[in-house]
């Protein structure tokens, strides 16, 4: 199986109220609108807000978003200037990565991230020529 691309859909309980979150609040760009939708870039991912099928999701929303930033700390003070709240802030976690927790309108938890640039995800991987 070859995977060419991906996306994240979510599908709001009020999708005009999402889709200011994302778009005005988050600043996400738009990669592409549909009837009753909106697509967005997400880094080297899309994140598709559905204007259907929303409502009550049995069990909610199980996994998270993780967005990775250039500066949490600038991150965080654009966020909270714009009134979202951060339900955790700004961390340096044990696996080295600066991690900071908001919520979309539906309870979505995004995960912010600054890889440092000391930490192997940064590093290149491959064998070094012979």
């Amino acid at each position: 199986m070859e995977i060419l691309n991906s996306r994240i859909i979510v599908r709001p309980s009020d999708y005009a109220r999402t889709l200011e979150f994302y778009r005005d609040g988050l600043g996400l760009a738009i990669a592409r609108e549909y009837p009753g939708g909106t697509v967005f870039f997400a880094g080297q991912s899309l994140l598709e807000v559905a204007g259907h099928g929303g409502g009550e999701q049995p069990g909610g929303f199980a996994g998270a978003i993780w967005l990775q930033v250039r500066d949490i700390a600038d991150a965080a003070a654009e966020l909270a200037l714009k009134g979202i709240v951060i339900e955790r802030a700004p961390a340096l976690e044990p696996w080295g990565l600066w991690e900071m927790w908001v919520r979309d309108p539906d309870g979505v938890p995004l995960v912010l991230v600054e890889v440092p640039a000391e930490h192997p995800i940064r590093r290149d991987q491959r064998r070094p020529p012979e």
